[in-house]
């Protein structure tokens, strides 16, 4: 285990730790702060439905992630490819995304129904705007002399790109889609507790409803771990691909 790891574990245990002596100690109500071990113990015995509305939630997030990263990183390629289409392509993503997309959810809801779709649809959204912007940076990174150094060489548009310009971007896409990762599960729970079927934000939703904080926290203790795992991923895939950097 790398030293970074077991710092990040340190400060976790740290934290769990104070956590559970402020709210034993002080004897906190549940509804102002839970101990971690009565939340734990709630996670245990909602542990089916947990697992399945955590299951429907990250399906919601990975989908979007891999649809907003696709179209967000080609959006950037063709403003590069194609520079007259900066003009027209970059206000109308400035435009749809000045608006906070929890803003879109009644509208997504009605186009695309309760189900998974409309969560998909606005993780899409919110992800293609992270990576896009992020992809755009790295690509216009690159020096314009080292472009005319490649071109004299006789190298193609899509030979600088896939040489030069793609490497270069790469550090920064990989930052932008860090981002998203935690982007992602946010905005697929906040769609779940506006209208769902499923899922971790519905399940909050539903234990709000019915008063249970305890069971408020067991979810959102469930989508933490989620994130953290998928901000893991990413970050050891990072690592992996990104090897110069």
């Amino acid at each position: 285990m790398s030293r970074e790891a077991l710092r990040g574990l340190l400060g976790g245990a740290l934290l769990v730790l104070l956590w559970e002596g402020v709210a034993c100690g002080f004897a906190l109500p549940s509804y102002t702060l839970p101990a971690v071990s009565e939340i734990l113990a709630s996670i245990w015995v909602q542990r089916a439905n947990l697992i399945t509305g955590g299951a429907t939630t990250l399906l919601e997030a990975l989908a979007g992630y891999a649809f907003g990263t696709a179209i967000g990183i080609t959006l950037a390629t063709v403003i590069i490819v194609l520079p007259w289409s900066r003009s027209a392509i970059l206000p109308v993503v400035m435009a749809v995304n000045s608006v906070p997309v929890a803003a879109y959810s009644p509208l997504v809801l009605l186009w695309f129904g309760i189900g998974v779709s409309s969560k998909i649809a606005l993780v899409t959204l919110a992800v293609g705007f992270t990576v896009f912007l992020s992809a755009l940076a790295g690509f216009d990174r690159v020096d314009r002399r080292s472009v005319d150094l490649l071109r004299s060489f006789g190298a193609g548009q899509a030979s600088v790109l896939w040489r030069l310009r793609l490497p270069a971007a790469l550090p920064l896409i990989a930052a932008g889609m860090r981002v998203a990762t935690v982007r992602s599960l946010i905005v697929a729970i906040v769609t779940e507790m506006l209208g769902a079927q499923s899922g971790l934000g519905w399940i909050i939703y539903q234990a709000v409803v019915g008063i249970d904080f305890v069971g408020v926290w067991s979810a959102i203790f469930v989508a933490s771990a989620l994130s953290l795992a998928f901000f893991g991923v990413i970050g050891w895939i990072e690592r992996k691909v990104i090897f110069w950097r």
